[in-house]
């Protein structure tokens, strides 16, 4: 795909107007039952990026043709490269807290992995998944995990499609399931009850808000603990749970769902591609499909364009442009500098790796500078420069996605519900052995 397609003026303005349109709606807080369902900027994007599809309504294509969403595809990856640093920086300033953090702190991340342990045989044995189950399944499916399967599989294919689907019902209901599952475990008495309140870390922010709430109002006389042990269960989370999920979760949930039997990528693609009509043609773009390291002078300009559309999404909940301009700029050069390595590293190591590592480096309090780079940081929001990214996965989605979440979207509720309940309880247990 040539730079002048990448840098199309139309999909750019279209996903600036999407994001602070979703940014100015904010967060929506619908009480429900014993919880609330909290709608978030990141979900408005994508379903609006979806409905404004030309492959989902035919009147879409008068004015936005099927070229715009074919460059959207590599934008994703290459636009989350910044929220992958501006969430690497978080955890350079905490270095002495993660130190000084105990081990059920920071092993119960490995309760994780109670995330496939329950949903994957489920989605592989019982509703017959092919290989969405992988990306549905080896994660709670947060934004770094996007970005995990982005790198790796692209979101255009099985595992984008299964990563996609946790993250949207996670959006609209894992709020409300989390607080649920700390409410009642709580009430059962069989877990420490910081235990419980650490495997309130492993979730998004507002999980963790809501879990950790729940816990405080069932036993207000430990709410300041509890609440203390989530927050730093959270920040632990952040600091690991990348790594814990590129180099353990994945490779486990892929040697796992071969001992269970799974399709092959190309097996688990030939339905779709058969019901929706797709071309060889098709099969072998997504196949061939740029990696951001490959050619860096083609990916700096589509990064500063795609920084640029942040850098406005960010006006709403972050900071004015002049406050913000120095901190995005920061960014830039943190994601340029990762893929610099990536390329030149004697040894592959996912970009996303390589841009929070170097995020992480440049925000250590002996780093110098680093006291400047965290306040100009400060002044980028952290969830509003990712909105544009949902933005962008919704307009990229093409005829086949669409009809693979026809054929697997019931299913892949199932399957989230499944995950939260893993993962959560799984982390729990942990955290439980080792205090």
């Amino acid at each position: 795909m040539s730079l002048s397609q990448l840098l199309n003026w139309r999909l750019h303005l279209l996903v600036v107007v999407l994001s602070l349109f979703s940014e100015w709606i904010g967060i929506l807080k619908i009480p429900l039952g014993p919880g609330a369902l909290l709608l978030l900027p990141l979900f408005y994007a994508f379903i609006l990026g979806v409905l404004l599809n030309p492959h989902l309504f035919a009147g879409t294509k008068r004015f936005l043709p099927e070229s715009v969403s074919q460059a959207a595809t590599p934008l994703i990856l290459i636009s989350i490269m910044p929220f992958i640093a501006r969430f690497g920086s978080t955890i350079g300033p905490a270095i002495d807290q993660l130190i000084s953090a105990g081990p059920a702190l920071i092993l119960q991340e490995l309760g994780n992995l109670g995330t496939m342990l329950v949903a994957l045989p489920v989605a592989v044995l019982v509703l017959k998944m092919g290989r969405e189950a992988i990306g549905a399944t080896y994660s709670i499916a947060r934004e770094p995990n996007i970005a995990i399967i982005s790198d790796k599989y692209g979101l255009k294919g099985p595992e984008g499609i299964g990563v996609m689907g946790v993250y949207v019902v996670g959006t609209m209901f894992g709020t409300l399931w989390f607080a649920l599952m700390a409410g009642y475990l709580a009430s059962l008495d069989w877990f420490d009850p910081r235990a419980l309140a650490m495997a309130c870390g492993v979730g998004s922010g507002s999980m963790v808000a809501a879990c950790s709430g729940a816990l405080a109002g069932a036993m207000p006389d430990l709410a300041d603990d509890l609440l203390a042990f989530a927050g730093a269960s959270n920040l632990l989370t952040y600091a690991t749970g990348l790594y814990v999920s590129l180099f353990i979760a994945l490779p486990v949930a892929e040697w796992l769902y071969r001992r269970l039997g799974g399709r092959s990528r190309a097996d688990s693609m030939a339905g779709v591609t058969a019901a929706d009509g797709g071309s060889q043609g098709e099969n072998d773009d997504l196949a061939a499909e740029e990696r951001p390291e490959t050619n860096l002078g083609k990916t700096a300009a589509v990064l500063a364009m795609a920084c640029v559309v942040g850098w406005i999404a960010n006006t709403v909940n972050g900071a004015s442009l002049i406050d913000a301009l120095p901190g995005m700029i920061i960014l830039y050069v943190m994601t340029l500098i990762g893929l610099v390595i990536t390329r030149a590293a004697p040894f592959y190591l996912p970009g996303v790796a390589w841009v929070s590592l170097v995020s992480i480096l440049m925000t250590l309090p002996f780093f110098p500078g680093s006291g400047w780079i965290v306040d100009q940081l400060a002044a980028v929001n952290f969830l509003a420069i990712v909105t544009p990214v949902l933005a962008y996965a919704g307009l990229a989605l093409s005829r086949r996605e669409f009809t693979m979440f026809r054929q697997t979207g019931w299913k892949l509720i199932i399957i989230s519900l499944l995950v939260f309940t893993g993962t959560y309880v799984g982390s729990a247990v942990v955290a439980q052995l080792l205090l």
